[in-house]
């Protein structure tokens, strides 16, 4: 049985080819990789990083292009005519980081109809037109190191008839704006906000996203709602906020289904209330390492029924056990309860 297994991974491995491209632009790398038996599937890989500000775009790339990286060109300002021509309405994935991107056109994107991945980050980026991923099949995007000091999620929506979707977000009318959203939206599940100035949580109700990273930004306080209804969350860093003092209870409420969360390196947190963590039915670990929080209520686990891993200070690791109860007379049987038990005395209060 082993020896088939073995024989079958290696036919997988096997399946997957790759050839360098001869008609490859000057200064890039193109690779071709096979997939299946009979290489029934190929896609093209190009690397054309680092060309320099003398590059001309677009630069022609083959036909069948899925992932092109255009990293540390110097591209300046992107306009429409940048990202167009053979080989882009194919592209799966697209790294336009470290080019010092200060603005984009509003229509610069529009013509990469497939594109699943987009990372944006190490640019000078301060806001982005609305609907500027419009149509877009985006599952992820990475916006860090930019300069945003707040962030819209209208770029993600969908023009109808060729109008853009316009969502009110006033009155807290959150219901009827995931109602409005739904089907008119990105399927983005992956957004990294990190090393900007964001000031604030931004507005991301009804995004469909399970993963969000807002870490290193100038956050002073985490108000009641900031992530409301994001239910597919899950996983929430919010970690490096060298200014975050205050996070407020229900603060995390809707977040149903958030198994990790990362408040680590936070130095001005210097205490949390159990309430803060409200609604977190599905959290498994909390991360709470290099903050100025160095003990816990000791009613947390009724706040966290799932978790299983609580870490704070600089190597204080508390995990879930059952504490043996007492001989239950009457049902014959022993009782057990959860408690935390950690590493160090002392750190349940």
């Amino acid at each position: 049985m082993m020896t088939l297994v073995l024989l079958l991974g290696l036919s997988l491995l096997a399946a997957v080819q790759s050839a360098t491209v001869k008609n490859c632009h000057p200064g890039c790398h193109c690779e071709v990789e096979s997939f299946g038996l009979f290489d029934s599937f190929s896609l093209t890989r190009v690397d054309c990083s680092g060309l320099g500000p003398g590059a001309s775009m677009p630069i022609p790339i083959p036909l069948d292009t899925a992932h092109l990286d255009l990293s540390a060109n110097a591209m300046g300002p992107l306009t429409d005519a940048m990202l167009t021509g053979p080989g882009y309405t194919t592209l799966v994935s697209l790294d336009l980081s470290s080019n010092h991107i200060t603005k984009i056109s509003p229509s610069a994107l529009s013509k990469l109809r497939y594109l699943d991945s987009l990372d944006l980050s190490h640019n000078q980026l301060a806001s982005l037109p609305s609907n500027c991923f419009s149509g877009l099949p985006l599952a992820e995007v990475d916006l860090s190191h930019n300069s945003f000091q707040e962030f819209d999620m209208d770029v993600f929506a969908t023009k109808v008839n060729g109008e853009p979707v316009s969502v009110d977000l006033s009155h807290n009318q959150l219901s009827s704006v995931t109602t409005t959203l739904r089907g008119k939206i990105s399927h983005i599940q992956t957004l990294n906000l990190s090393g900007n100035r964001l000031s604030s949580v931004p507005r991301l109700a009804g995004l469909p996203l399970r993963y969000l990273n807002l870490d290193s930004n100038l956050i002073t306080e985490i108000k009641e709602g900031a992530f409301a209804q994001l239910k597919d969350l899950v996983y929430l860093s919010i970690s490096g906020l060298s200014e975050l003092q205050q996070i407020n209870s229900n603060s995390f409420k809707g977040l149903q289904s958030l198994q990790v969360l990362d408040l680590s390196n936070n130095p001005k947190l210097l205490s949390i209330s159990p309430a803060v963590f409200s609604g977190l039915d599905s959290l498994q670990e909390l991360n709470l390492t290099g903050s100025g929080v160095t003990a816990l209520p000791t009613n947390m686990l009724t706040h966290l029924p799932s978790v299983k891993s609580i870490t704070l200070g600089r190597s204080i690791h508390c995990w879930r056990t059952k504490k043996q109860g007492q001989f239950h007379r009457q049902m014959g049987q022993v009782q057990h309860d959860d408690v935390l038990n950690c590493n160090v005395e002392g750190v349940v209060l």
